[in-house]
């Protein structure tokens, strides 16, 4: 089990926000913390203590007026830890170069490999070209449908048809170096994590694999440590210090690694 940071920018600020409320229609998301420093300020906290493998996500489409701004944003936290952080959204084979070019390990994917509610095969191909299998990162977000996890795409908005489960991560293992689960449902709440989700993806032994969504305590933390067998990597946003939460991040580190 490790660590793994996070640096959420949304309308050209570093943000925690409630994952369900992310709305495309006038950028809107409810807010828990709204820094005033920048990402490149995140990034040199997570340099210092020399966690890896955290992910920068740009929460606004392309076509956003504050996507610039946002971009901008990522790109000063790569260039701040070299190989430190990766990042995801919106990403495509068009524009991977630019960011592993700018300090990216790895770039996260999720719409433009589940295209219009499926797996697009070709897309995921033509990604995994890209980025190369060994810097590609495949996030399967998802939120509750019926009783099972489905994935979710454009910002958490759109619903697909693809259940996450432990025949997908098989089949999908081929092409990416990781994966990153968002549980949408309780991210940003600080209220538990999907416990039948952690289960589930705790029986999975591929591709490391990392969970966001709901860490809200140290209790919530041993939790997710013990019901994931140790093998599921942590993300906390909102809970944590630097954002405004209770938890400090180096007592969060010393409970992952004993």
């Amino acid at each position: 089990m490790e660590f793994r940071p996070c640096i959420d920018i949304h309308n050209g600020k570093v943000k925690q926000i409630v994952g369900g409320t992310l709305r495309d229609e006038g950028d809107s998301a409810s807010e828990n913390f709204v820094s005033e420093k920048d990402g490149a300020y995140y990034a040199g906290l997570y340099r210092e203590r020399a966690l890896k493998g955290g992910h920068v996500i740009l929460l606004n489409g392309a076509d956003s007026p504050y996507y610039e701004a946002t971009k901008q944003q990522a790109m000063s936290a790569l260039s701040a830890y070299p190989g430190g952080l990766q990042v995801g959204g919106g990403i495509n084979p068009d524009n991977a170069a630019d960011f592993l070019e700018g300090g990216a390990s790895h770039v996260i994917v999720t719409s433009y490999v589940f295209k219009d509610g499926k797996i697009n095969f070709s897309n995921l191909e033509k990604m995994a070209q890209a980025a190369g299998r060994e810097r590609l990162v495949l996030d399967m977000s998802c939120r509750k449908r019926d009783d099972k996890y489905v994935v979710v795409t454009d910002r958490w908005q759109k619903f697909t048809d693809e259940v996450v489960s432990l025949e997908l991560l098989e089949r999908l293992s081929d092409y990416c170096d990781e994966f990153l689960i968002h549980a949408v449902d309780v991210e940003g709440k600080c209220s538990g994590i999907e416990k039948e989700l952690v289960r589930m993806l705790s029986m999975y032994n591929g591709r490391a694999l990392t969970y966001a969504g709901g860490i809200g305590s140290l209790d919530i933390l041993r939790e997710l440590k013990e019901d994931g067998n140790s093998r599921i990597n942590a993300t906390i946003g909102s809970a944590l210090d630097i954002f405004g939460g209770p938890l400090s991040m180096d007592t969060i580190i010393e409970i992952v690694n004993s």
